[in-house]
Parts: structure tokens; C-alpha cells; sequence
């Protein structure tokens, strides 16, 4: 379905955005991957998506928080492969407290990362989107985009950003071939989320299994972890033709989280 067209996705070197990369690679697209982590460990994931699907893979050490590196990371891939035809806007961070005791340095960082670092990906992408009409613009945006949590004031609002910045743009670019969307998954099961439970079962004395119910699936109807690859398929359907008419859209994947 990509075959002969590039993707680029951000914070793709784990989680979301490595399942991301990965489910664009079996599609056909060279993918450029970005984010931070074991040198040794980027590279395996890199040479193991060209051997395993037959593209190529670069990767950028882009920092999510300087405008100049990412616009000259879109700029190394459409240079590589000719084209930047899929953007995923995907780097995240997340940092917890009360708003009094909120780090002025930890609001800075993630309204950086978690939205501003969107619009510049996109800014830097849209030329040539335009000048070739066709392309896809999806972001990783969270339940939080639509529903708030307590003392998660930068990333709730960083998140509900995201979905204003996603129906701006799509508007901008309705005639030119190109979508605009963004993804808003609930809890999804990472080693990021799976880091947490140890910590969380000491602080609040309950089991595995207890901590994943009662506190990270407290919202989610289902009570079941959303998977990677689950969002990684919803992100390459929104590459399809069959999702032309599918623009400035919310896509809520979260076991029914934002329905209450």
C-alpha cells in the first residue's frame, strides 16, 4: 500500500512509535526513526526493519525541543528517499504534579515535545506534501485530548493542543490531497507503562494484577490494555485511500475510556 513512499515517525525507537515504523515498513514505505536510547539497541531495531521488510530505515537523533534539528530531519528524508509522504507526530513525555508543585522546566519541556515539536514536523513537511498532493499527517494524541486527568496539567493540555492543531491544519490542506488526524489512545501496554507497576506495587502495597485494574485500568471500560499494534494498524488504515475522506479527525482507541 506505501510502497514506493517514506515515512517519517517520532519517539519510534519504542512503544507506540516503534510499533508505528514497523507496521509502515510491512506496508512498503522506507521509514526514518527517531528518538532517544541504547545507541546499539536503535541501530538492531534499524537494520532489523530493513531486513525484515525489504526498505530502508535511517535514523535521526532529532531533539524533539529544537525546532531547527527537526526541520532539518524532514529535510534529511526527503533528501534519502525522495519524498516525505507519512508524517507521525508520536514523541512524548509525561511528568506528574500538582499545579502549585508543578516544575516550571518539566511545563516547558513537554509543551516542547508533546506539541510543539508537531507543529514544527509539520511546518517543515507540508511543502512537499503540497508540491507532490498527496499526503498523510497523523499524531499521536491520548485520551487526555479529550477528557482531563488531576496533575497532568501540561500533558492534558499539550494533548487537547494536539487536536486543535490537527483540525487547523487539515482545513488548510482539505484541497491538496493531503489528511490530518490524530490518534487518542487510552492506556496502552508499553514497557514505559510496564516499568511502573513495580514502583506502584511497593507505593500502594497491591499486586500486579491489582495495580493494572484498580489504577491503570480504572477508566477503561474494557480493562484490558490497548495494544501497540492495535494503534499502529488504525495509524497505517488512515494511510489507505480507503481513508481519503477521513480528515481533522479525533480517533478515539480506549476500551471505551472517553465514552463515560
Amino acid at each position: 500500500m506505501l510502497k514506493g513512499k517514506s515515512a517519517l515517525v517520532t519517539g519510534s525507537t519504542s512503544g507506540i512509535g516503534l510499533a508505528i515504523a514497523r507496521a509502515m515498513a510491512a506496508q512498503g514505505a522506507n521509514v526514518t526513526l527517531n528518538g532517544f536510547g541504547d545507541a546499539a539497541a536503535i541501530e538492531k531495531e534499524r537494520g532489523g526493519i530493513e531486513k525484515e521488510f525489504g526498505v530502508k530505515a535511517i535514523y535521526s537523533a532529532a531533539d524533539m525541543t529544537k525546532p531547527e534539528e527537526i526541520a532539518d530531519m524532514v529535510k534529511a528524508s526527503e533528501k534519502t528517499f525522495g519524498s516525505l509522504d507519512v508524517l507521525v507526530n508520536n514523541a512524548g513525555i509525561q511528568h506528574v504534579a500538582p499545579i502549585e508543585e508543578f516544575p516550571i522546566e518539566k511545563w516547558n519541556q513537554i509543551i516542547a515535545i508533546n506539541l510543539s515539536a508537531a507543529f514544527h514536523a509539520v511546518r517543515a513537511a507540508i511543502p512537499g506534501m503540497k508540491a507532490r498532493k498527496w499526503g498523510r499527517i497523523i499524531s499521536t494524541a491520548s485520551a487526555h485530548s479529550l477528557v482531563a486527568s488531576p496533575f497532568k496539567v501540561a500533558y492534558v493540555s499539550a494533548k487537547h493542543g494536539i487536536a486543535g492543531l490537527t483540525k487547523t491544519v487539515a482545513l488548510e490542506v482539505a484541497t491538496f490531497g493531503i489528511t490530518c488526524n490524530c490518534i487518542s489512545p487510552g492506556y496502552v501496554w508499553t514497557p514505559l507503562v510496564e516499568r511502573q507497576i513495580p514502583d506502584t506495587m511497593k507505593a500502594r502495597n497491591m499486586t500486579a494484577e491489582q495495580v493494572k485494574r484498580d489504577v491503570l485500568l480504572a477508566a477503561q471500560p474494557t480493562k484490558e490494555f490497548v495494544t501497540v499494534d492495535e494503534v499502529a494498524s488504525l495509524a497505517v488504515y488512515l494511510c489507505s485511500d480507503a481513508a481519503k475522506a477521513i480528515t481533522g479527525a479525533n480517533l478515539s482507541i480506549d476500551g471505551g475510556w472517553t465514552a463515560e
